[in-house]
C-alpha cells in the first residue's frame, strides 16, 4: 500500500526525523485559513498524487508571497499530471501539501527497503540525491552506496557509519544522521515497511538534516496488524475496477492488452501473461481469485473483467486443487448468463472436479470454448480475438 507524501512525513515526524512545516488542503476554500500555520513568506507547493516526476510535470512549485501561492495553487487543483509513472491517463490533483522552504546546502538520498533477492534489509545511501537519483544509478553506480543488514530490531554502529559514509558530514552532524538511520529502520520493522525513500535529505545553511520528500510503501499482507496505517489509505489513488475487487478479495491489476484473464495462483497467472504474449497478444489484466473461491467470488471477478471495455476476450486458466473446477465453471456459466456475454470465452480446467466442470460448461448452451491445456487455451483466444 501506498500512502501520500505528507503522510510519509508525518510518520517520520513521529520517529524523531526533521521536516518543513506544511499543511494539507483538501479544498481550495481552505487555503486561507490553513496558510495561518505557516511562518514563512516563502513556500514550496506539491500535488499529491501516488506517482514520482511530480516536479517535471509541474506538480512541485516555489512560490514568494501569498498572491503567488493562491495563483498556483488553484491553477494545481484538480489538474492531471502525467508522468514517467501515471501512464497516458495520468492522476488528477485532489489534495495539495504546501511547506515553508529552507536554504539548501547539500542534497543526499536515502532508501530503506526490504530486499527479496537477499532476504535482507537494505540501505541505500549517495551523495547526489534530487530529481535526477535514476541517472546517477544509470551513469554514475559508485556513487550510490548499498548496505545490507541482516533482520534484526537493531541496528550496529557500524552499519550506520557505513550507510552515511558517502554523505561526508561534519563530526557534529553524525549523532543526527545516525539517529535518522535508527529511526528508519525502526519504523521499516515496526510498521512492516517494505520502502521508506527520502530523495532529498538535505543539509541545510544552519546545518540541520531534513527530510524533504518522502515516500513509504507498506507490507499489504501485514496492514490487518496496523489499522492507522490501513486508514491512510486513499480511494482516489486506486484504480475503480481495482477498488471494486479488492471488496471480493480479488488481486486484480488492470494491464493495456485486450484478452481478459481469469486464473487461481499468483504463478499461474504469470504464466498465464507471458503465455499469451507468446502467442502475439497483449492481457488486460492480472486476476488471481485465490485457492478457495466461492461461486459469487467468481461470478464478481468475470463481471470485473468485463467492466474493461478494452477487454475484447477472456481466458479462464483454473489448476483445480483447493479450488475445484466445478465452483469455477458454475460461477461462469452463471456470469455469463446474467451478463449476456458476447466476446470470446476460452476456458482451460485441470485437477479436482475438472472433468465435471466441463461438463457443466458444456452443458450450458453458452459459446464457451474448451482448451486442452495452457498453451492450446492461448493460441485459441489470441485466434478468435484477432
Amino acid at each position: 500500500m501506498n500512502i501520500h507524501e505528507h503522510q510519509a512525513k508525518e510518520i517520520l515526524k513521529k520517529f524523531g526525523i526533521s521536516i518543513l512545516n506544511g499543511v494539507v488542503i483538501y479544498d481550495l476554500a481552505e487555503v486561507d485559513e490553513k496558510i495561518k500555520k505557516l511562518s514563512s513568506s516563502n513556500f514550496i507547493i506539491k500535488a499529491q498524487i501516488h506517482a514520482g516526476g511530480r516536479g517535471k510535470a509541474g506538480g512541485i512549485k516555489i512560490v514568494k508571497n501569498f498572491k503567488e501561492l493562491n495563483k498556483e495553487v488553484k491553477n494545481m487543483f484538480g489538474k492531471t499530471l502525467i508522468t514517467h509513472q501515471t501512464g497516458p491517463t495520468g492522476k488528477k490533483v485532489k489534495r495539495i501539501y504546501i511547506e515553508e522552504t529552507c536554504k539548501i546546502k547539500k542534497e543526499f538520498y536515502l532508501s530503506c527497503l526490504v530486499d527479496r533477492s537477499s532476504s535482507k534489509v537494505a540501505f541505500i545511501s549517495s551523495v547526489e540525491g534530487g530529481v535526477d537519483i535514476e541517472k546517477v544509478a544509470k551513469k554514475n553506480p559508485e556513487k550510490i552506496t548499498t548496505v545490507k543488514l541482516n533482520l534484526s530490531k537493531l541496528i550496529k554502529n557500524e552499519e550506520i557509519n557505513k550507510i552515511v559514509k558517502p554523505f561526508n558530514l561534519p563530526e557534529k552532524l553524525n549523532n543526527k544522521a545516525f539517529n535518522i538511520i535508527r529511526a528508519i529502520h525502526k519504523i521499516l520493522i515496526e510498521k512492516d515497511v517494505s520502502l521508506i525513500e527520502i530523495n532529498p535529505l538535505v543539509l541545510t545553511d544552519n546545518d540541520e538534516l531534513i527530510c524533504l520528500d518522502a515516500k513509504i510503501n507498506f507490507d499489504d499482507n501485514a496492514l490487518y496488524r496496523h489499522k492507522d496505517i490501513l486508514l491512510l489509505k486513499d480511494p482516489n489513488e486506486i484504480d475503480s475496477i481495482e477498488l471494486e475487487a479488492s471488496k471480493y478479495d480479488l488481486s486484480y491489476i488492470k494491464l493495456e492488452g485486450t484478452i481478459g484473464c481469469m486464473v487461481n495462483g499468483a504463478g499461474l497467472a504469470m504464466a498465464t501473461l507471458d503465455i499469451i504474449k507468446l502467442y502475439g497478444s497483449e492481457p488486460a489484466n492480472f486476476l488471481d481469485v485465490g485457492g478457495g473461491a466461492s461461486k459469487e467470488k467468481v461470478s464478481a471477478a468475470f463481471k470485473i473483467i468485463l467492466s474493461d471495455k478494452n477487454v475484447k476476450g477472456i481466458l479462464i486458466n483454473i489448476f483445480g486443487g483447493i479450488m475445484r473446477c466445478d465452483v469455477i465453471a458454475q460461477g461462469v456459466v452463471d456470469a455469463a448468463k446474467e451478463i449476456n456475454l458476447s466476446i470470446p470465452l476460452v476456458v482451460r480446467l485441470a485437477g479436482t472436479n475438472a472433468k465435471l466442470g466441463k461438463e457443466i460448461l458444456e452443458k450450458s448452451n453458452l459459446k464457451i470454448i474448451s482448451a486442452n491445456n495452457l498453451s492450446d487455451a492461448a493460441e485459441k483466444i489470441v485466434e478468435v480475438t484477432k
